[in-house]
Parts: structure tokens; C-alpha cells; sequence
């Protein structure tokens, strides 16, 4: 307690005596035990007021050791299983964790990682993923303050997450790897990167592409296999070097039937290669039959039909068929594209199908075409018509975005045949081509697409389509620039844009069942995300017979599900959102690969970078008793002794005030029962 505190109390307690002497004494000089009695009580009610007003307190201080943290990473993944035997890494750990110095001097705290952090209780080597970054990252966001030291117990190949070594962790947190496992380079083949569409079309040539990697120093040659589905697809010789040491192949492989397909590449071997894991590695894609059903419904025979369907056709995931206007509605139904050509009449059924289905169409006019039921049977567009037929020049739109037109140049075609009359365009849309007759641009269109909502829609004011295509082989010797124009045109009209309210994110291949989880948003009538909703998932095995529904757990702005105790296999899966009608199906396939069999010796060097670019040292598994001695001896760790302040007060302000209304309370039943009130 302060001196001035002290002197505050004395002055109290004089003040309080001198008033009491004054008005007991001075005032009245009369003797008596009652006199005496009273004075007593006024005294302790003065002065405990004024304690109160003074509040009097004393400073009490803690001594107490901080250490420095001590924390133990160690390494649960497969790989270090096989660099080490599962005692020698139990024995080092419980060495470490049980150090009667290392206790003395640090608050020791022990983590496993793999794919994830996670306390130390017990060791399994069973993760096949390692991310040292991840458990380095999260090591420095918990320990902030203080000194830290890591002790970090791994083989230092990663095989997730970013590269550990640059990092950048806080400037008290200094990392200490301990390199487990065998530090000799040996000589070694494998299969690094391979890339991949994730869907590939039925009938059509996707690429493939893969890295060979060598390590050593000898010169070698050897056989790179391509499979798809057990069947030999590709085969390259490959040759490397201690210069040359990697190699990346590039080859088209044809989709030929449905479905998942499992893509395997190998590489022969080395003479004495240490460990061949590595020398195969498998992916897979999905093939889809994604056909595009497109129908020509027409009452008349012209070439433009037979010029439409070779060169929609071109692309083999588009088929045509054709109809007259009395086909049936079931037709009609499978039918992604509708091409009306030269509508009258008879097309009543048809047009009252688009108007329900919302599919989209292509419009083709022309001399045989009915317009007085066209404008009248449809509002897309309106043409007055004199009947008055007239060779049509196209003129192209340069600033037409609405698709590419890559090189489709109308310069030099031969002129349609259509009706003169002024064209009005009643839908939003872009203009692709416009009228010339005579040698006049009569800024007019020829060809346009349209849309409306998710209904889209293109027209074309002009026959003999045939001479176009035709003039593209003229002039190229080849039909390509017409077809890739009309097969962007099918692209846009089979597009609807429309949003999903249930979306799917998900890969079609994981490597293992720890990668495998499945994310899917769920969207309200005015497509925002709601929270609240109730997401189930049933996963069907193909072929182990495997069923099973569980929730979707809502993490954030998705909802997810782990997969991680699924075995290798392909399997089907069908989210559902309970009380909305919304399903969603897909298909995934899980590997039997192990990221940590590609590694044949420790990456010490990494490891080494890592300790200097921290202040720490790198050590080895067997000399962890120099890093004991350095950890107990270095002045960096030095408990530090420091003290915490506690301010109390002297005297509890509920005590003082209870005397206070004690004394006050007694002065008054005294004065009372002697009659001096």
C-alpha cells in the first residue's frame, strides 16, 4: 500500500476524532459512561465514511514462469511406415513428449497430421495424404504469442497443399524437422502429371497427357503404355538422361462406348528400381452420348433439306431426321431443335408444340411459304408480303456477337430467292445478315436469331440454302467453314441458359476415398441460398452392392458431404431436397492409388531449407539427442520470469457500509430509549 494511502487514512481517522471531540466534548463538557459510548459510535460512522470516499487499496503481485512452446508434428502418413518401422517413430515421439528437460523447459504440445491436424493420442500410419503446409499454417494461427519451437517429425514429400517451403510463418515460430526415413537417391522412372478432359462425347478423339519423370545418371529407354479400359490405346518409347529427365506425351484417344473409363499409363521399369509403385498411375473420364435430336418438319421436297442435314450431321453428336407437319407429338417430344422449313397451314400442331415446350427453332422462308398464316400463328417476327419473288444478296453483320462466325465469309455466295416486303423483329435478338438486292442494302435482315426468356430462337427470309453450302466448297475445296457456322447456330438455339436451383459440385475421379466429398447449393424461387434447407444423398455402389442415405451437413454458403470411408469402385448417387421436388444425380470413381508410394526417399534438402529460412536446425532420427541438447540449451527457450499485478482493495466497501448502518442504527435507539431524541 502507497505512503499517501497511509497518510489519507490517518487524516481520516484524526478528522473523524476532532469532530467527535468538538461536538461531545468541547460543546458539552459533561462526564459519563454514555457520553463516552455515543462518541465511540459517531467516530466509527465517520470514519468508515470517509474510508469509503477514500477507497483505499494495495498493489499484489504474481511471480510466475513463462516458457517457451514446444510443439511436436509428427507425421501419420503411410509413407513413413515404410521409411521407418512404426516403433522406432512411436519410441522417438514418446522420447521427446516424456523428456524430463524438455518439460522443465517448454510447454510441450503434439499434434499428428496428414491431409488434417489433429491431437496426438495415438499413431497409426494410415493417412494417404500428406500436407505439411497445412499443419505448419495452422501450428502458427494458434500459437501466436511467446517463442515457439516446432519439432517436425515427417519424410518431407507432400503430397497436398502448398509448397511448405515458402511459407511465410510468424517471426517467433522456428521449425526443427527431424528427417525420417532412408536419405539415399536412388535411381528411379515414374509418372508425374497427367492431364485430362473431365468428359469426353461418344465418338470423338479427347487428348491425353502425361509426364515421365527420371531420376539418375545413367541414359535410358523405355516403353510408355496408354490403356483405356484394359485395351492398349497408345505406346511410346521414351528416352532420358541426367539432362533429359523428363518427358511429357501427348496423344488423342477415341471415346467408343458410354460411361466411366478407368486411363492407365505405365512405364517399364529400371534393372534393381527400388520401388515401381510409382511407375503406373491411373485417371479416368467420363464418356457422354450427348446427341443433339434435331427434326426438319416440311411440306415440300428441296435441296436445302439434304444440305441441312449433311452439314448438321457433320458433327457426329447431332442427328436429323425429317417430317412432314403431321408428325407425331411423340417425335416431336424427343426433339431438341425444330427447323421449320417454309411453315403454311399445316404446321398449326407444330406451332402450338413450340408454344407449349418452349423448344428452339429455326425458321427458314422462302417463295412457297404462307405468310398470311405465319404472321398470324406467331409474334417473333412480322413480314408484309407482295408476292413478289426476288434474288437476295447477303450482306454480314461485322458487329454480330451473339456467337462466333469464326471464318464464314458471305462474300461472293450466290443470292437466296424470297419475297420483297419490309421484315419487323418483334424479340429481342442480333441480326446476322442483311438484305442487298439490285446492288441496294437495304439494311433489312436476312438471317437473325431471336430470344426470349429461355426460348431462342433464328429465321432465315430466303431459300436455297444448298447454294451456300456449295459455294463453301468452291471456294475452299472443303465444306468446313458453312458446317462449323451451322453447328454454332444449333449450339445457341440448344442452349437455354437457364439456372439450376440445385447445383452440383463434385469430381468424377478421386484419387482415394480421403478426397472424396461431394458439395451441392441450393437456391429459393428467387435463386437465393437458402440455409435452411433439408439435403439428403444416397450412394449406390455399381458393383460391391453398396447402399447408403445420409444428410448434407451445411458448412457456409454449401452444403457438403464426406465420402472417406468408401472403397475403391465406381458409384452412383441421387441428392435429393426434401419438400421441393429437386433431385440431382451424378456418378464418381475412386481409385486405388496412394500418393505416398511415389516417394522413394526422404526430401531432406526441402526439409533443410526449411529449417534455415526459420532459425531452426535440421536433424536426423538418429542424432535426435543434439537436437535435445540444443532445444535445453539455447538461450532462445530460457523460461522467463515474469509477474502479474493484482490492485485489491483493503477493505470490502459492503463491510464498511454494514458498520456504518450498524453504528448509525444503535447511535438512534440509544439516544431514543434515554430520551434525547
Amino acid at each position: 500500500m502507497e505512503f499517501s494511502t497511509v497518510l489519507l487514512i490517518v487524516l481520516a481517522a484524526v478528522a473523524a476524532l476532532s469532530i467527535v471531540l468538538y461536538q461531545y466534548f468541547y460543546r458539552t463538557p459533561k462526564k459519563g459512561s454514555l457520553r463516552i459510548l455515543l462518541a465511540t459510535l459517531r467516530f466509527l460512522t465517520l470514519f468508515c465514511g470517509l474510508l469509503l470516499l477514500i477507497n483505499p487499496k494495495f498493489v499484489h503481485r504474481d511471480y510466475f514462469l513463462e516458457k517457451a512452446n514446444l510443439i511436436v508434428l509428427v507425421d501419420d502418413s503411410s509413407s513413413i511406415q515404410e521409411a521407418q518401422s512404426e516403433s522406432s517413430i512411436s519410441e522417438t515421439t514418446q522420447h521427446l513428449l516424456g523428456n524430463p528437460s524438455l518439460q522443465e523447459h517448454f510447454s510441450v504440445h503434439a499434434y499428428a497430421f496428414g491431409k488434417d491436424i489433429r491431437p496426438l493420442d495415438s499413431l497409426r500410419f494410415n493417412q494417404r495424404n500428406t500436407d505439411i503446409s497445412k499443419a505448419l499454417s495452422t501450428v502458427d494461427e494458434i500459437f501466436v504469442n511467446g517463442t515457439n519451437a516446432v519439432v517436425l517429425l515427417t519424410d518431407g514429400n507432400q503430397t497436398l497443399g502448398r509448397d511448405y517451403e515458402y511459407l511465410n510463418l510468424g517471426s517467433n515460430l522456428s521449425v526443427n524437422p527431424v528427417v525420417v526415413g532412408d536419405t539415399t537417391s536412388y535411381e528411379d522412372i515414374s509418372i508425374g502429371l497427367i492431364n485430362t478432359n473431365t468428359y469426353a462425347f461418344l465418338k470423338n478423339r479427347f487428348p491425353v497427357e502425361a509426364t515421365v519423370l527420371y531420376n539418375g545418371q545413367q541414359s535410358v529407354s523405355k516403353n510408355v503404355t496408354i490403356t483405356l479400359d484394359g485395351k492398349v490405346v497408345h505406346r511410346e518409347r521414351v528416352e532420358l538422361n541426367q539432362t533429359k529427365n523428363s518427358q511429357t506425351l501427348h496423344t488423342l484417344v477415341e471415346a467408343q462406348s458410354v460411361g466411366m473409363k478407368t486411363i492407365r499409363i505405365d512405364v517399364e521399369t529400371l534393372v534393381n528400381e527400388r520401388s515401381t509403385a510409382n511407375n503406373r498411375k491411373e485417371t479416368a473420364i467420363e464418356v457422354i452420348d450427348e446427341r443433339t435430336r434435331v427434326v426438319i418438319v416440311s411440306d415440300m421436297l428441296h435441296p436445302d433439306m439434304g444440305a441441312l442435314k449433311k452439314s448438321i450431321e457433320s458433327n457426329e453428336q447431332r442427328t436429323v431426321s425429317i417430317y412432314p407437319p403431321t408428325v407425331s407429338n411423340r417425335i416431336l417430344e424427343e426433339a431438341d431443335l425444330l427447323i421449320l422449313y417454309q411453315p403454311n397451314r399445316k404446321f398449326n400442331a407444330i406451332y402450338d408444340h413450340i408454344s407449349k415446350s418452349g423448344v428452339g427453332t429455326f425458321t427458314i422462308t422462302g417463295t412457297k411459304t404462307d405468310w398470311n398464316f405465319l404472321n398470324r400463328v406467331q409474334q417473333s417476327f412480322q413480314k408484309e408480303n407482295n408476292n413478289q419473288s426476288e434474288d437476295i444478296l447477303p450482306v454480314r453483320n461485322a458487329t454480330f456477337q451473339t456467337f462466333g462466325l469464326d471464318d464464314f465469309n458471305v462474300n461472293g455466295f450466290p443470292p437466296l430467292e424470297g419475297y420483297l416486303g419490309n421484315v419487323q423483329l418483334n424479340k429481342s435478338g442480333e441480326i446476322i445478315l442483311y438484305q442487298q438486292i439490285r446492288g441496294v442494302d437495304l439494311g433489312s435482315p436476312l438471317f437473325a436469331v431471336l430470344s426470349e426468356g429461355n426460348q431462342r430462337e433464328a429465321v432465315l427470309f430466303g431459300e436455297n440454302l444448298w447454294k451456300w453450302r456449295a459455294q463453301t466448297f468452291r471456294n475452299d475445296q472443303s465444306f468446313q467453314n458453312f458446317d462449323a457456322f451451322m453447328g454454332n447456330l444449333m449450339v445457341y438455339l440448344g442452349s437455354t441458359g437457364q439456372r439450376n436451383r440445385l447445383e452440383l459440385d463434385y469430381d468424377l475421379v478421386f484419387d482415394n476415398a480421403s478426397l472424396a466429398q461431394i458439395r451441392a447449393s441450393y437456391f429459393d424461387e428467387s435463386y437465393q441460398f437458402d440455409p435452411s434447407a433439408s439435403i439428403s444423398i444416397q450412394v449406390r455402389g455399381k458393383d460391391n452392392g453398396f447402399s447408403r442415405e445420409s444428410p448434407m451437413l451445411l458448412k457456409g454458403n454449401f452444403f457438403e458431404v464426406d465420402l472417406g470411408d468408401l472403397k475403391t469402385g465406381e458409384y452412383q448417387f441421387t441428392v435429393t431436397v426434401k419438400d421441393a421436388n429437386l433431385k440431382q444425380s451424378g456418378s464418381f470413381k475412386i481409385l486405388d492409388f496412394n500418393p505416398e508410394d511415389q516417394f522413394t526417399s526422404s526430401n531432406f534438402g526441402k526439409l533443410g531449407r526449411l529449417a534455415e529460412k526459420t532459425n531452426g536446425n535440421l536433424y536426423f532420427s538418429n542424432n535426435t539427442e543434439a537436437m535435445l541438447e540444443q532445444l535445453t540449451t539455447s538461450q532462445q527457450y530460457v523460461p522467463t520470469q515474469k509477474s502479474k499485478e493484482n490492485i485489491v482493495s483493503l477493505i470490502d466497501f459492503r463491510i464498511l457500509l454494514g458498520l456504518i448502518v450498524l453504528t448509525l442504527a444503535l447511535e438512534w435507539f440509544i439516544r431514543k430509549y434515554n430520551g434525547l431524541i
